[in-house]
């Protein structure tokens, strides 16, 4: 993933807007929007940005993974 797209990408993923990503990683809520424009992302940043994304992903596999379960059971 390129690195200029990561907030807009997070953003996405999320489905929030860019005050709302700030506030979810706890910075002034003007700083995702100059990382976005500027692409100078510090390291750690970048590296939050890419566990929430994967946070939302690992969560939708196992919401897929309960409902297979649950029509399983239902099945058996």
């Amino acid at each position: 993933m390129n690195e200029n797209n990561i907030v807009k990408q997070t953003c996405e993923t999320l489905g929030v807007k860019l005050k709302e990503l700030a506030k979810i990683m706890g910075v002034n809520e003007g700083t995702p929007a100059q990382w976005s424009s500027k692409g100078n992302i510090p390291e750690t940043a970048k590296k939050f940005m890419a566990l929430l994304m994967d946070h939302k992903r690992d969560k939708e596999q196992l919401e897929k993974l309960k409902n297979a379960v649950k029509i399983f059971k239902e099945i058996a």
